[in-house]
């Protein structure tokens, strides 16, 4: 699923928000921020093209007069009126209940037979069923089935969409042949931000900008006899609006900061799983040195959050225990997503120092735009002493 600029016609979809759709070149958002939908709505809707069904299959027991061949309804269904046509070569496979075939006679002849079954629903209304066949064979008085078993009923499903200009909402409906046969159904490939479900409702997805849109959403719909249609898609406008995250914590937006000035430091402001934690000059204006300070998981210890300009990354300063950026240094300090484990775990010292939980190493700097790493012991020239100066308190 990725933005698409060009689509063919809309198939079996009811009328949109604002009528015709035009599309444009103007591209979504592609940074991550928090949304709020207002609306959906769905278009260019094309049919299911696969089919598959569960059927029944019969397992055998016993040999000789007196053996059978059982058969289990698929989950969701139940048998009901089963008939039996014996072969031409042994009129003893003529006696079955409502879920197996038994073998009253003869038992040392080779002989086959076709034994159909009704099924229907079990929480469906009348009329939903299907007829499925099962051909049945003894061979020296041991019963199998000699083929896999069928469906003679055509299970068919005409899907349409509608765009609830109410609620913004995107409902789906389904015509099915059986009919009566209710359906499900579910979503996949959808943007980040929408849940599957009947109907489709807003989330926190990114909305359009201009004309673009979502495609090759996948749908898929199940109806009470077990039967799966799969391969429809559609694509999809998201409306919504970017929302303002809330202003940080007092005191807990700030940065670490040792006696010469130097705090934390996202490396080139490198938002992203392995980005270098380097020692630099913290500022109010560089948002590279903007973090969140959380509480830990463990007493005493600290978490901290890279926020530029106080919005949260979800991304975490760690001491990860190998060189996870590749700079030579086994405890360099890197970016990594929030957690609660103990990697991510900073314990101020009464000296100032920041103790790893994890690695019981302590964060120490080796000058001004260098990785900060963990040591053994707090380096003898100061730099490893930080105290926590929250946003109002950085130089401008």
């Amino acid at each position: 699923m990725h933005f698409n600029l060009r689509k063919a016609a809309v198939v079996s979809v009811l009328p949109l928000l604002g009528g015709a759709l035009a599309v444009g070149a103007t591209a979504l958002p592609a940074s991550a921020q928090t949304f709020q939908d207002t609306a959906l709505q769905a278009f260019n809707l094309t049919q299911p093209t696969t089919t598959t069904g569960a059927v029944v299959n019969g397992v055998a027991s016993g040999t000789g007069k007196g053996s059978t061949l059982s058969f289990t309804a698929p989950s969701g269904e139940v048998f009901t009126t089963p008939s039996f046509t014996a072969g031409t070569t042994d009129a003893s496979l003529t006696t079955h209940t409502a879920t197996s075939l038994v073998l009253t006679s003869g038992g040392t002849v080779t002989g086959s037979g076709k034994l159909t079954f009704t099924i229907a629903s079990a929480s469906s209304t009348v009329g939903c069923s299907a007829t499925e066949t099962v051909m049945v064979s003894e061979s020296g008085g041991a019963l199998g089935e000699s083929a896999t078993p069928t469906s003679s009923t055509t299970e068919t499903v005409t899907v349409s969409v509608f765009n609830n200009n109410t609620n913004g909402t995107v409902e789906f409906s389904a015509t099915v042949i059986p009919a009566s046969c209710p359906v499900t159904f579910s979503e996949s490939n959808l943007p980040p931000g929408l849940t599957s479900g009947n109907p489709l409702v807003p989330g926190s997805s990114a909305p359009r900008t201009g004309n673009n849109f979502y495609d090759g959403v996948r749908y898929t719909v199940t109806d009470s006899l077990g039967s799966t249609f799969t391969g429809g898609t559609f694509d999809l406008y998201v409306f919504g609006h970017e929302v303002t995250p809330p202003p940080p914590p007092p005191g807990n937006f700030g940065d670490e900061v040792n006696p010469f000035g130097n705090g934390f430091d996202v490396f080139q402001q490198h938002q992203a799983v392995n980005a270098v934690i380097a020692g630099w000059t913290a500022t109010q204006a560089d948002p590279a040195t903007h973090f969140l300070r959380h509480a830990g998981t463990v007493s005493g210890a600290f978490q901290f959050e890279y926020a530029p300009h106080g919005s949260g990354t979800g991304l975490c300063v760690s001491d990860p225990g190998f060189d996870a950026a590749g700079t030579g240094l086994t405890d360099g300090l890197v970016l990594r997503g929030c957690n609660t484990g103990p990697w991510q775990q900073f314990v101020p010292q009464s000296n100032g120092a920041l103790e790893n939980v994890a690695t019981g190493l302590f964060v120490n700097p080796n000058g001004t735009g260098a990785q900060l790493r963990g040591g053994t012991s707090p380096v003898s020239w100061g730099g490893s002493a930080y105290t926590w100066t929250d946003f109002a308190h950085l130089p401008g």
